[in-house]
């Protein structure tokens, strides 16, 4: 069988990236061999000599020589005479080495066959060698490039081919992408779906984040310091909390370094996602200190069996506690694994609870929400402090609206027992603060 012929077999095969040279030689053969079975019924007395990198394939047949009356198996066995014909000095008892011609033993469409048949099982140790490769690298930062755009959904193709998906949810709220752009995620999830990998990347994982600090921050790659919790509002904010195992470095400063040099390119990685990084510790409510700043906590009251903390503020740290939409108190609750019940301290000492204003945006408009915040009234209690014509002039309301408004207000803290000056703790899904150990990044 010529060269040229061995490669119309299986040349197309010779450059399969994702199966190494012994795997593959190894299919090229028992695809042979399967093939001289079915013809030969053994193929014990054959030779199968496979070059996968010049796509070389050569098969050979031993066969012992016998007398020409003592011929019986003409596989195995050949006649002295037929075999003098080939070499004029074999004797008997040697053995003659023949280079067989598969297409004319076997024929094209036998070739054919096989051919499929080996292409499925190529396809199939190809699909099992990515995912193995990605189950290997879940965790960690790979690069794609956009290959396709969908509403729901990006398709990445990584420097081999292989396909990554990154769902809506997986991307960061301010992501824009678009054809040939370079991406950054972290393998979230490997799965075999309908017989082909699915290998899903995110950018919103806090597994991405780890693994953006590490690589910026030696000190966390070389296991100095510990990334010991993450919380997220991706493209919004997020907190680390960081912990070092040796007393000369310090975390935090190592994390974001001479003016946030280290910290910088995460941020702009993120989208301007501002990141507050603390000092991890195992006292709860210093933890929880730590996690609600830049808010300066009072005092706090904390319920161990059921992983709430009551927390007292004075009136000009509320907002601060709560964040911009919620946001701090959020992160610091996911943070501590703490649900966190924010408190007015009066004057007078005795604690009241307040709210938010933007959690009352399903009964007030968000015009209204924002033309009070704009005058300083980002709590409830802040607003019920003043009076209504003083509401009305500063904010430029409607003294109809100002009078729903109070209503609005007024009828949340009934409804929770507030009328009686009793604090009653209203769940969040927030969380802790921080104190001087934490810095915040700001883009």
């Amino acid at each position: 069988m010529n060269h040229q012929s061995l490669v119309d077999v299986f040349g197309e095969f010779i450059n399969v990236k994702n199966i190494d040279r012994i795997k593959l030689m190894k299919l090229i053969e028992d695809m042979f061999r399967t093939l001289l079975r079915r013809k030969y019924g053994t193929d014990e007395n054959f030779d199968i000599i496979v070059n996968a990198e010049k796509g070389d394939l050569e098969v050979w047949r031993r066969r012992l020589i016998v007398e020409d009356d003592q011929l019986t198996d003409a596989n195995t066995q050949i006649g002295l005479t037929e075999a003098q014909t080939i070499e004029p000095d074999y004797q008997l008892g040697e053995e003659v080495m023949e280079p067989v011609d598969i297409l004319k033993e076997f024929g094209r469409r036998n070739i054919l066959t096989a051919k499929q048949t080996l292409a499925s099982r190529i396809a199939e140790l190809e699909r099992d060698e990515v995912l193995r490769k990605y189950k290997e690298k879940e965790g960690e930062i790979i690069t794609g490039e956009v290959y396709q755009i969908w509403r729901r959904e990006i398709l990445l193709l990584d420097d081999e081919g292989n396909e990554l998906v990154m769902p809506k949810s997986e991307q960061i709220p301010t992501d824009l992408f678009r054809k040939g752009d370079t991406v950054r995620a972290v393998v979230k999830s490997v799965e075999m779906n309908s017989n082909q990998p699915l290998i899903v990347v995110s950018r919103t994982d806090p597994r991405f984040l780890a693994k953006l600090m590490e690589k910026e921050v030696p000190e966390i790659f070389d296991g100095l310091i510990s990334i010991r919790r993450i919380a997220r509002e991706p493209g919004e904010r997020a907190k680390v909390a960081v912990e070092s195992y040796d007393d000369r470095v310090d975390p935090v400063g190592a994390c974001v370094g001479m003016r946030g040099s280290r910290i910088h390119g995460i941020v702009k990685e993120l989208r301007n996602e501002n990141i507050d990084v603390i000092n991890y510790t195992n006292n709860t409510q210093l933890f929880i200190t730590r996690a609600l700043a830049p808010a300066k906590i009072s005092s706090m009251e904390i319920d161990e069996a059921n992983k709430r903390a009551i927390v007292y503020l004075k009136p000009d740290q509320i907002s601060l506690a709560i964040g911009k939409g919620g946001v701090n108190i959020r992160l610091a609750s996911k943070l501590t694994g703490y649900t966190l019940d924010v408190f007015r301290e009066s004057e007078g000492g005795e604690a009241e609870y307040d709210i938010d204003l933007k959690e009352f945006a399903d009964e007030i408009e968000p015009w209204i929400i924002d033309q009070l915040r704009s005058i300083g009234c980002d709590t409830a209690r802040s607003v019920l402090a003043l009076s209504r014509d003083e509401i009305a002039r500063r904010a430029d309301l409607e003294e109809e609206t100002v009078d729903e408004v109070i209503r609005i207000l007024q009828a949340e803290f009934e409804s929770e027992g507030q009328d009686a000056g009793q604090p009653v703790p209203k769940p969040t899904d927030e969380a802790p603060q921080q104190d001087a150990s934490a810095q915040t990044v700001d883009n």
